[in-house]
């Protein structure tokens, strides 16, 4: 299962949909994020405009499959996060800046970035898995996904990655019950902890209480203390600012 390249092209398609730039530029000495190859985004299928005709939610989804996973009114006040983001590095990039600030603040030394585009095939799989896991999750955190809406999700996510064994995974993950602690099983550092959380701030609304109570029970489960909570809240401020 390549979650990766699905991951990529699902923020991916959420920046174009919007007409949004990337964080290129925005964060100093960020990593490299890897381009693919236009056959490779062909081989993929890159979703196109005529998923507004879908049977759910007409006339509003600015966010492709993103917007469809996160609901008509979550991506309009949301947009401008969901923009920001070139895909699934740029996330880990603002993570481990925030990672970072959080080690220095508490007297520990700096950490070897480990975004996603610098890993072994191995480790970038297990950090691109444990994100869209929390993605997923945290757009189901107030609820608003019905089996309908569960049918073409599924069907949009079909058209950027057709690999069975990605579609049984996801399946899974929007059939099963909302549970921050089996969310945060898929942590196994403190990194990805943190970009789990990083990437459940983008999909919640924090507004919200039902999911500002997910995002604190899912904080206390991934071991995210206040200090680490308030700069991974505040990298993201930051980037929506720019």
């Amino acid at each position: 299962m390549k979650t990766q390249g699905f991951l990529d092209q699902l923020l991916k398609t959420a920046q174009q949909s919007l007409g949004g730039g990337t964080l290129d530029g925005l964060l100093e000495n960020k990593a490299p994020v890897r381009q693919e190859a236009p056959q490779q985004q062909e081989k993929r299928g890159v979703l196109g405009t005529d998923f507004l005709n879908a049977d759910f939610g007409k006339g509003a989804l600015a966010g492709g499959a993103l917007g469809l996973l996160l609901g008509n009114k979550k991506v309009r006040k949301h947009a401008g996060k969901i923009a920001l983001y070139g895909g699934v590095a740029a996330v880990g990039v603002l993570a481990y800046k925030a990672y970072g600030e959080y080690r220095k603040q508490q007297g520990q030394p700096n950490v070897e970035p480990q975004t996603v585009d610098r890993l072994p095939p191995p480790q970038a799989e297990q950090h691109s898995q444990a994100i869209l896991k929390a993605l997923v999750a945290a757009a189901k955190a107030d609820g608003h996904i019905d089996g309908h809406e569960r049918e073409v999700i599924e069907g949009e996510f079909t058209r950027i990655d057709s690999d069975p064994q990605l579609r049984q995974w996801l399946h899974a993950e929007l059939e099963k019950p909302l549970d921050p602690a089996e969310v945060a099983s898929a942590a196994t550092t403190p990194e990805i902890a943190s970009e789990m959380y990083l990437a459940s701030l983008l999909a919640a609304d924090e507004q919200s209480y039902m999911e500002r109570a997910y995002l604190d029970e899912l904080a206390r489960q991934l071991k995210i203390d206040d200090a680490l909570k308030a700069q991974l809240e505040q990298q993201l401020q930051q980037a929506k600012g720019q």
